[in-house]
C-alpha cells in the first residue's frame, strides 16, 4: 500500500506510536511521523504462517523500550532478515527485512489502539518469488 495512513478506523497514528507484545513484557517504540507507511503481508513462508501485516519502519525508528532480554532472534533460509519474537508469548514484534535490510517491518497489530484488520486494500508481496531466491532455484 503506497499511501501512508494517518489513521486506522478512527484512531490517529502518533509520531511515536507505543507498540507491546500480547503480555506486554516487550514494549517498543516505533517512530511513524509519516503514519503507518508501506502496509503489506508477505507470502513468504514465515508470514503466511504468523498471518502478521507488517508496516516499514528505518533501522533507527524502533527503539526497544523495555524487554529487550525476552526478545528472541529467528532466522532461516539465507539468514538476512531478523525476526523479533516475545519469548514468552511468542508474538513476532518486528524483524530487519532481507528485501531492505535498512528497514524493519513491524507488527501493525502491536501498535496500541490499532486493529489491522480495519485496514483496507492491503496488497501481499511475492515473498515465494524473492529476488535473492531466484538465481538459486532449477
Amino acid at each position: 500500500m503506497s499511501e501512508k495512513l494517518k489513521e486506522v478506523d478512527g484512531v490517529k497514528i502518533q509520531p511515536k506510536h507505543l507498540a507491546t507484545c500480547h503480555c506486554g513484557l516487550v514494549k517498543l517504540e516505533v517512530d511513524l511521523p509519516q503514519g503507518l507507511v508501506d502496509v503489506r503481508r508477505c507470502d513468504c513462508s514465515m508470514c503466511r504462517r504468523r498471518g502478521a501485516i507488517a508496516a516499514s519502519a528505518s533501522l533507527d525508528g524502533i527503539r526497544i523500550v523495555e524487554g529487550e532480554e525476552h526478545l528472541k532472534l529467528y532466522q532461516f533460509n539465507t539468514n538476512t532478515a531478523k525476526h523479533y519474537f516475545c519469548s514468552n508469548c511468542g508474538i513476532y514484534t518486528h524483524h530487519q527485512r532481507r528485501s531492505n535490510p535498512n528497514q524493519f517491518g513491524f507488527n501493525v497489530a502491536c501498535l496500541e489502539g490499532i486493529n489491522p484488520l480495519k485496514i483496507e486494500g492491503i496488497p501481499t508481496e511475492d515473498g515465494v518469488n524473492h529476488p535473492s531466491d531466484l538465481g538459486s532455484l532449477t
